[in-house]
């Protein structure tokens, strides 16, 4: 069975994020998308979870279903404890191996502090500890360093992360076989990362709203839609079904440069380095971005690809490259039109992004968005570095925008 699978995503119980992210709003956008796994997203919350016990359908060994999607419990937990005099925050998204694992771990989870007050709770606990904790909860579990450079709360972010998944998690170390790169880099900037080649890189959308949903997602090809079989495809890193990973361009994720959002300032490490990590504006440290981290902790030059590496695939979503074939924002009407005319003439965003020709687009597509799609799989982009917060720009060149949404 061969789907693309986004693991990562918040329910309406996170903080900032959109009332949409409930059972309906997923499968529906999923469907969309084109994905056939979801991960459920904020299984500590407790009103979540018995929202996902009443109307999840199990359908066999850790799977269930809502909506015609598929479904594996999933929740995003935030550690913070102090580690060599400086304050450690880790994420972490979790897979349990069913309802009953997620129970268990969220009554281990309940002794270390509060899961109600946010759909991602932030728990008093090294990072060592908290792998313990779930696992000794439910040991098929796995545990994934999540958005694994972002600044402000990862394992390797520049404020408040680790040189080495060793020194973050000590004994528990070993219990990790997989990381989430983030939007803010790629599988290439992580393979110049020797001591990470033992580990499977994930890729996920973190999405806070439905329309975010597949940003990024794991292509797989499983023998049966399993948890068992889901986990042991990442673990092995077998590539005949981890297929490969769906990628934001990771220029386009908000922490990529180094930079001051409230100065507009944007930086290249050399940049950085030569101000003496100054913002040139307001004379304050600027905040470290993933290219950064991903130089100090690298020992190995750009494009090197370690053997049995797994393949990627870059994209713009499809209303992203609407808005710019349009002339407008990628959420307003008329791109939401458009939108969903094209998914539902050609089956999936993911259908239309990765692999219909181009020649069956031209059937029902005008030429500017055949002309997009063509620069998207071609990386022929423009893109202004997100930065400090600042999601980066992303161009498509094109000669002229067509106004009319609907010309088939």
């Amino acid at each position: 069975m061969r789907l693309a699978a986004d693991l990562h995503l918040h329910s309406r119980f996170s903080r900032a994020t959109s009332p949409d992210m409930d059972l309906p709003g997923l499968a529906h956008w999923a469907r969309l998308k084109g994905l056939g796994l979801l991960g459920t997203g904020d299984f500590t919350h407790p009103e979540w979870f018995s929202e996902l016990a009443a109307e999840l359908l199990p359908v066999g060994d850790g799977v269930y279903a809502y909506g015609g999607v598929r479904f594996v419990y999933t929740a995003e937990v935030a550690a913070v404890w102090t580690s060599d005099g400086r304050v450690r925050r880790v994420h972490f998204l979790v897979l349990a191996p069913g309802a009953e694992g997620a129970a268990r771990i969220n009554r281990e989870l309940a002794k270390i502090g509060s899961l109600g007050a946010d759909g991602r709770p932030t728990l008093g606990i090294p990072g060592e500890k908290l792998v313990s904790a779930i696992l000794g909860a439910a040991p098929e579990a796995a545990v994934i360093p999540a958005h694994a450079w972002t600044p402000w709360y990862s394992i390797f972010g520049s404020q408040s992360g680790f040189d080495s998944v060793e020194e973050a998690l000590g004994a528990a170390a070993g219990e990790v076989f997989a990381l989430e790169t983030g939007l803010s880099s790629d599988p290439p900037m992580n393979w110049r990362v020797s001591a990470l080649d033992h580990l499977a890189l994930v890729s996920f959308s973190d999405a806070h709203s439905p329309t975010r949903l597949g940003r990024e997602a794991c292509l797989l090809e499983l023998p049966e839609l399993s948890y068992a079989a889901l986990v042991d495809a990442l673990r092995t890193r077998d590539p005949a079904r981890f297929l490969g990973t769906i990628e934001f361009f990771p220029e386009e994720g908000k922490y990529h440069y180094d930079g001051h959002r409230l100065c507009g300032v944007a930086l290249s490490p050399r940049e950085t380095a030569e101000r003496g990590g100054k913002c040139p504006v307001c004379g304050r440290p600027v905040t470290v971005g993933v290219l950064h981290r991903v130089e100090e902790l690298a020992d190995r030059p750009p494009g090197h690809r370690p053997p049995g590496a797994i393949p990627y695939r870059s994209l713009v979503p499809l209303l992203e490259v609407l808005g710019q074939v349009l002339g407008q924002g990628p959420e307003t009407k008329g791109v939401l039109a458009e939108y969903t005319r094209l998914v539902e003439r050609f089956g999936s965003e993911l259908r239309i992004l990765l692999d219909l020709p181009l020649a069956d687009l031209a059937q029902g597509a005008p030429p500017r968005v055949v002309e997009a799609v063509r620069s998207v799989r071609e990386g022929k982009l423009v893109i202004r570095p997100g930065y400090d917060g600042q999601y980066g720009e992303v161009r498509i060149p094109l000669e002229e925008r067509y106004d009319e949404p609907t010309l088939f």
